[in-house]
């Protein structure tokens, strides 16, 4: 049951940086006892509006009231003397120290000759009791328990301060389905306490599972606040992304199959190419203009497979053909010269440089195929980086920007943009739309259209078995790192082809 008047009342919230009005005139109203999800693009402003509510950025217009009191946030003790608790997607916690200093860091209970450990003990073990984690002992290090569970010690020690607000951002990124599950438990007994929640997650499915209300952001803008269950899907990605349903299903929609040539050869042919305890001895070609997906379950050999055919593992055994003469790829650099490109699932530590400019991650694969004598001229290099930036609609449009400060969704499109500059005949593609917005995320697939419509010969590798089926000409099945099966994809293909080849494979075996 919520309560009538909200907890938190953000009123036209602006943030300005120098050349960049992150958020303009924003409003967001929070109520006790609901889940509320921020909505919206990457680069939207969801960011920067939680950090407008938490005390890290300082507002340069509008008003925010919690409890009905007008307060000003000069950092973010001042928000958490307010009430304003904060689990970040990285969970801030001590795997040094035990789940109960955790719990009750910088809130030990003190006696006459100190912190007085059994009471601190014995107050973290009431915390945790109170989320319905009473089997977890808070003398255990932190260490010993699972990701999933320090989010939810991370919550229990946002909770100590007597939080009437909890901010959620992304926790559900790196947790499987189980895990979820026990989170949104957690999460029912906090709204139901009455304290208001708001939630930040990419997963629509989960944003329709567990939360009340949503606030969608568009371009630093507020677009409309609205009740979820009264919300279909396509009209809220309508609102985020600023599209109607119409043009939102030609969206990476794609047109036709590739049709293959009598006497073409493959760019790419592979016999036997694998690696002891990363892939079993596996056949593939990659045809020009062709879209090859790599579809299995966790752990199948999807990216192992992958960076074979990169050269980022070197092959143990097989024979490697490219466009019908024989080559060794033992390294990224000669997979590189001979136009090849791999981009990591990684993103964050093996894909961008987040201290190097937009340009400089852009540009740095191309000169490392040229070599530190033969730099870019600042011409060339101009014209490519304007070249990518506007095609893959990096935003802000402003290449001399540090990557780290772009959304998830950006970064993608840079190490997207990277790869293309190298001009590759085949580009391998590793979770390109992991952990972004569905705007960034469908820009993504029509780009992967685009370029095997070009003639580029792509690998897509995705957990999203939809979006393999949707994008792909033919799908490579893998499952306990071993190819199990090639499927033509046409009009009788979907997701539960895939599903039924993995688990005929399990019942063969």
């Amino acid at each position: 049951m919520t309560a009538t008047e909200p907890i938190v009342v953000m009123k036209g919230i602006t943030i300005e940086f120098p050349g960049v009005k992150a958020l303009d005139g924003v409003d967001l109203r929070l109520f006790p006892g609901e889940v509320h999800a921020l909505m919206g693009e990457n680069g939207a402003g969801k960011s920067t509006m939680i950090k407008a509510l938490t005390g890290v950025y300082k507002i340069n217009a509008g008003s925010i009231t919690v409890a009905g009191k007008p307060v000003t946030f000069s950092g973010t003790a001042d928000a958490q003397q307010a009430g304003v608790a904060t689990v970040y997607q990285e969970v801030n916690l001590c795997t040094n120290l035990s789940i109960g200093e955790n719990v009750m860091l910088g809130h030990e209970i003190r006696g006459p000759f100190g912190i007085d450990w059994r009471k601190t003990h014995k107050e973290a073990q009431k915390h945790l009791s109170s989320m319905g984690l009473s089997d977890l002992d808070p003398r255990a290090p932190l260490s010993s328990i699972s990701i999933a569970m320090q989010q939810l010690v991370a919550i229990a020690r946002a909770m100590v301060i007597d939080a009437k607000v909890l901010i959620l951002d992304e926790p559900t990124s790196s947790l499987d389905a189980n895990e979820v599950q026990e989170l949104f438990a957690i999460m029912r007994k906090v709204r139901d306490s009455g304290v208001a929640i708001l939630f930040v997650s990419h997963f629509l499915d989960q944003i329709y599972e567990i939360t009340d209300r949503l606030t969608i952001l568009r371009n630093g803008q507020f677009i409309k606040e609205v009740m979820t269950k009264e919300t279909p899907r396509a009209e809220l990605i309508g609102m985020m992304i600023g599209k109607s349903a119409e043009e939102l299903s030609q969206i990476g929609a794609k047109k036709s199959r590739r049709v293959s040539k009598e006497g073409e050869k493959p760019i790419v042919q592979v016999k036997g190419l694998g690696h002891k305890g990363k892939i079993q001895p596996t056949d593939e070609q990659i045809y020009a203009g062709e879209v090859v997906g790599f579809a299995g379950l966790l752990g199948s050999g999807r990216t192992e497979l992958g960076r074979l055919l990169f050269g980022a593992d070197k092959p143990e055994t097989g024979e490697y053909e490219l466009n019908g003469k024989k080559i060794a790829i033992n390294d990224p650099h000669t997979a590189l010269k001979n136009r090849i490109a791999y981009s990591t699932e990684n993103r964050r530590d093996e894909g961008i440089i987040g201290d190097l400019t937009v340009r400089q991650n852009i540009l740095i694969a191309l000169q490392a195929t040229r070599g530190m004598f033969r730099p870019i001229a600042k011409k060339e290099a101009d014209a490519i980086v304007d070249k990518y930036m506007k095609e893959l609609n990096v935003r802000p449009a402003d290449p001399d920007k540090l990557i780290k400060n772009l959304s998830g969704g950006n970064q993608q499109k840079v190490l997207l943009a990277r790869w293309l500059a190298t001009n590759p005949e085949l580009l391998i593609l590793d979770e390109p739309t992991r952990g972004i917005d569905i705007g960034a995320k469908a820009e993504i697939q029509q780009a992967v259209l685009d370029l095997a419509q070009q003639g580029m010969g792509v690998v897509f590798i995705s957990s999203e078995l939809e979006e393999v089926v949707r994008l792909s000409d033919n799908i490579t099945v893998l499952k306990d790192h071993k190819k199990i099966a090639d499927i033509v994809n046409d009009e009788t293909v979907s997701q539960e082809t895939i599903v039924d080849t993995i688990a005929r494979s399990g019942k063969e075996a």
